[in-house]
């Protein structure tokens, strides 16, 4: 059984950590460098910074804040927001970070993820899938939310595996902020569907639904931000609720704190 990670994400905007609901009304959290410093000593498995303007407003990322944030972790580091090109992933794995994460780019140019693969690496390149709920399907949505494609998740989700991505980092807007849980049905679904990890995001509240993501929604990794930030519960207590159901975690020195349920 593969052991799966707890990862704490880092929404950046203008320079500061925000969390919103369902991609709106964004809420300063504090800085970056400051807050990948904590989730080092946390003893995260993985970190993911995401610049979450940066397709909108068609600007590139913030590469002095992304090396000034990796000069703080060792643990891997996944960047994300803006990426246009092979330059862009070659200038942010040089400022330190390990993986790209690419979304609104991938869309509108799939082959660009072959592009990336093979020049870079499977192992190097995640794409984002921002899913919301339509009548009958999932709707991949771009442009940090803003823009609808009728793209359904499923198949694009495997259309990123046959070109070449190695991890899918699928956030559920409708669950997005909430607190209220993971979109289970289709995080599943799409996990069923692929054979790349999936990184489910979107919805952690408490741990009971980082376990729920791992077990009934078959994600290999669950992403999580405001119970994380706002210190409502430590990683380590997390990683000691899921080992105790049985769950295969690399557990952390750390005594954990916090979250009893």
């Amino acid at each position: 059984m593969l052991t799966k990670r707890i990862i704490p994400c880092l929404d950046v905007n203008k320079g500061r950590v925000v969390k919103g609901t369902k991609f709106d009304n964004l809420v300063d959290e504090g800085d970056p460098i400051e807050m990948a410093s904590f989730y080092e000593k946390e003893e995260a498995d993985e970190l993911v910074f995401l610049d979450i303007t940066a397709s909108w407003e068609k600007r590139n990322i913030i590469i002095d804040l992304v090396g000034k944030t990796a000069e703080k972790v060792f643990i891997p580091f996944t960047v994300g927001g803006g990426i246009r090109n092979l330059d862009d992933i070659y200038y942010l794995l040089r400022a330190g970070a390990d993986k790209v994460s690419i979304n609104t780019t991938a869309v509108l140019n799939p082959l660009f993820i072959r592009e990336a693969s093979s020049k870079f690496g499977t192992s190097t390149i995640v794409v984002a899938i921002d899913a919301i709920r339509t009548d009958s399907i999932w709707e991949v949505v771009i442009n940090g939310g803003r823009t609808r494609t009728k793209l359904p998740v499923v198949d694009w989700a495997k259309e990123v595996e046959r070109l070449g991505a190695g991890e899918i980092l699928l956030t559920s807007m409708d669950k997005d902020g909430t607190k209220d849980g993971y979109d289970i049905e289709l995080t599943k679904t799409v996990s069923e569907k692929v054979n790349i990890p999936v990184i489910a995001s979107g919805g952690a509240g408490e741990p009971k639904h980082l376990y729920e993501v791992l077990v009934n929604g078959k994600a290999d990794a669950a992403l999580a931000a405001s119970i994380f930030h706002r210190r409502e519960c430590s990683i380590p207590r997390v990683k000691e609720f899921l080992k105790q159901r049985g769950v295969e975690i690399r557990l952390t020195e750390k005594k954990g704190e916090g979250c009893e349920n």
